[in-house]
């Protein structure tokens, strides 16, 4: 059975208000604007609690149903009238049936007053779907997490706290899945110590359920055909069960005093990680042992916005859904066409094992993700003759990784250190130095190793267990037949529309070749690839004419780890846990009441193999948060799943540590 469309089904009312088809209830009233001021901004005193922030601070709001947005855009507007430069809001709101680009820009235009804040949510507003959506506004001073999907599904995942609620699902009546106590249980889960509450409803059962969780509620006079609605606030010394959190995966102590990080490895997770704490007021240096950035792996001149999910919903999958939307939202910010171009991606059908999985994933995921193309479709598509058809991702394309990586390390508070290869680190006076040899280069109370495989060479990291993969591309000139070609096309290879007169063909996979220098004999395994994908575009390229000793290549090293997943979040003293989770094993079931032994200050973000254009930029952002002590941009077990921990606790359950 096909997945339909989560997107919302809407009938416009005779005064142009939107109305879901599925709850048949009005996303709100008819003067929607003051309402959700007076319920939503004024009974969780936002005005003065934004006008209270000190510098760096920021008010985490979550919200059940996003909607329109209109509730973000009340407390973004507020936010910006009332807070200091410096403060930071971070807004999360739960959206089963999101709306369509479309029909948002239609319901966003009846309140002309929000345009400044509506205009810039509708360029962000691309590339939603299932799961966890990470838009950042105003150079990050506004964070809004969009968590696609049930809310009883949704909310659970999150890790992370809340200082003010709006509940704002389709009232109790025609929506009462979202007023149960499993949900009233959950916000109390997420409340943050004298965390308020606010919503339209009065509903006595409602006041009742969340006065059960914890939250003293009260009945206030209401605005409009209201006559009354309801607020809340947290007690502090509630009683909610709160799943333990397992040391090895708990928030290490926030790091207080200096806000300066040193960033080693300026490729696409070091500029990444760079950006995401620079937006968060953090004073950067980034430290690249060549002349400039993206000089590695992240150097192509074409890398694919590849999605490679499974129709399981693995961690994998997760973390590439929430990774597609946060790089392609990123791009929005290039210049399309000469660092970018979201012109689709075709994976083609290439034998029937790779048939049945697209019709597996074709099954499992929404028609605006991805979407089967027969034959005809496919090469109507691609603008070039097919040998069969595939596997459609109109949000996919191509991206020039250099270009990002220089538009992530443009920010005023990084400060990129050229030619300074970091070949020690030691941790002195609360500092984490960095040496060539014995020269200094900088220090900082924070380091994050961004630099791929090197990563695991130093003493802290050595266990980490990473690995090279060296890959080459094939650069081919573009011809005026081969201009045809108008979408990313894959088979066991892939190659792209091109950019600047050239297309990218690739790539060669070798897990024994440590040298970089372009092999010919690879060239021409690419060719076979072309072959392959397309014997039409192949002639348009004149591919078989081309002499091998002209063919130009560019060669890399993908780094990644055993498990395919990326490595990023805070490191351990291994000896120490090694040591203090002994019993695990013997009894893997155990859980030691003993913190876990943190080097502080100490991260680690690689392992991103072929997939870093998605999986590492976002990564960036999931540093930041476990930095700042912020909600995570991805599901709790998905940030676990990609702890650096994960390896030294399966030594000890498997008892080889």
């Amino acid at each position: 059975m096909k997945t339909p469309s989560t997107l919302a089904q809407l009938d416009w009312t005779d005064t142009g208000h939107p109305r879901s088809r599925a709850f048949g209830d009005v996303y709100f009233a008819a003067d929607g604007l003051a309402e959700s001021r007076h319920v939503f901004i004024e009974q969780n005193r936002l005005a003065e609690r934004f006008a209270a922030l000190a510098d760096g601070e920021r008010l985490v709001i979550g919200e059940t149903g996003f909607g329109t947005g209109l509730n973000f855009l009340c407390a973004w507007q507020c936010f910006a009238a009332s807070a200091a430069p410096t403060a930071r809001l971070h807004f999360i709101s739960v959206e089963k049936y999101p709306l369509s680009a479309a029909d948002l820009t239609r319901a966003l235009a009846l309140w002309p007053e929000l345009s400044a804040c509506s205009e810039a949510l509708l360029a962000q507003y691309v590339a939603v779907h299932e799961g966890f959506q990470r838009l950042v506004f105003d150079g990050g001073r506004v964070t809004l997490t969009l968590l696609i999907g049930d809310a009883l599904e949704q909310l659970p995942c999150l890790d992370g706290k809340v200082d003010a609620w709006f509940l704002d699902g389709f009232a109790p009546a025609c929506n009462p899945a979202m007023w149960t106590p499993q949900l009233f249980a959950e916000l109390a889960r997420l409340a943050a110590p004298g965390a308020t509450l606010a919503t339209f409803t009065s509903t006595g059962w409602v006041r009742r359920g969340l006065a059960a969780v914890g939250f003293k509620m009260k009945r206030v006079p209401g605005i409009g055909n209201k006559w009354h609605v309801s607020r809340g606030v947290f007690a502090a010394d509630a009683a909610v069960a709160t799943p333990a959190v397992k040391p090895w995966f708990a928030r290490p102590e926030p790091v207080t005093g200096e806000r300066h990080a040193l960033v080693i490895g300026a490729g696409l997770a070091g500029c990444a990680t760079a950006a995401s704490l620079a937006a968060r007021g953090w004073r950067v240096s980034l430290l690249e042992r060549h002349a400039e950035v993206a000089r590695e792996a992240s150097g192509n001149p074409q890398g694919v916005l590849y999605l490679k999910l499974s129709a399981h919903g693995t961690a994998l999958s997760h973390l590439i859904l929430a990774g597609f939307g946060h790089t392609r939202r990123l791009l929005a910010q290039l210049q399309r066409g000469r660092d970018w171009d979201a012109c689709g991606v075709l994976q083609l059908a290439f034998d029937d094992k790779e048939a049945q999985r697209q019709g597996q994933l074709a099954d499992a995921f929404q028609p605006e993700l991805l979407h089967l193309l027969d034959h005809s479709e496919a090469q109507a598509q691609a603008g070039v003759d097919l040998p069969s058809g595939g596997l459609f991702y109109p949000d996919g394309g191509w991206v020039h990784p250099p270009a990002l990586c220089q538009h992530l390390a443009r920010h005023p508070r990084i400060t990129l250190l050229r030619h300074h290869h970091v070949a020690d680190l030691r941790h002195l006076d609360g500092q984490w130095h960095a040496f060539a040899d014995d020269t200094l280069l900088a220090c900082a109370p924070v380091a994050v190793l961004a630099c791929a495989a090197q990563a695991n060479a130093f003493a802290q990291t050595c266990a980490l267990p990473l690995k090279r993969i060296r890959g080459q591309i094939t650069r081919l000139s573009e011809t005026p037949r081969s201009a045809a070609l108008s979408t990313v096309v894959c088979a066991e290879g892939y190659i792209a529309p091109a950019r600047s007169g050239e297309h990218t063909l690739g790539a060669s996979f070798d897990f024994r070749s440590e040298d970089l220098t372009p092999s010919q004999a690879d060239n021409l395994d690419n060719l076979a690839l072309l072959e392959a994908i397309s014997p039409d575009l192949a002639v348009r390229l004149g591919a078989a004419l081309l002499p091998a000793e002209r063919l130009q290549g560019r060669a890399g090293f993908r780094c990644t780890s055993p498990d395919y997943l990326p490595i990023i979040g805070p490191v351990a003293d291994a000896q120490a846990f090694a040591e203090r989770f002994a019993i695990l094993a013997k009894d893997a079931r155990q859980v030691p009441e003993q913190p876990c032994p943190w080097l502080p200050g100490l991260y680690v973000n690689s392992g991103h193999g072929s997939r870093g254009l998605i999986t590492a930029p976002l990564s960036g952002e999931l540093i930041a948060a476990w930095l700042d002590d912020e909600p995570l941009p991805l599901p709790r077990e998905v940030a676990w799943a990609c702890h650096p921990n994960r390896f030294a606790l399966r030594r000890l359950i498997r008892n080889k540590a």
